[in-house]
């Protein structure tokens, strides 16, 4: 089981955060995913001006925007 953790703190919020974790949202139940990929909202992860973050498991912090959800999703979660 892998948990994406999507920032959703005040600058994460402002550059798209909702749309990312719809995006992730969106490809792990079209991929019938749910049972290996949990998503979950954070408050912060400390990388504010990289916003917005994002952060698998207990791993490295990645900045991403929608436009790279897909793409971030094939080459770290599947």
């Amino acid at each position: 089981m892998k948990t994406i953790n999507i920032c959703i703190g005040s600058a994460c919020h402002l550059k798209g955060a909702y749309d990312v974790v719809n995006k992730f949202q969106s490809i792990v139940e079209e991929k019938a995913l749910e049972d290996q990929v949990t998503i979950k909202a954070a408050f912060c992860l400390g990388e504010c001006t990289k916003a917005v973050s994002v952060k698998i498991d207990e791993g490295k912090i990645y900045s991403l925007k929608v436009k790279d959800v897909e793409d971030f999703f094939y080459r770290y979660i599947i």
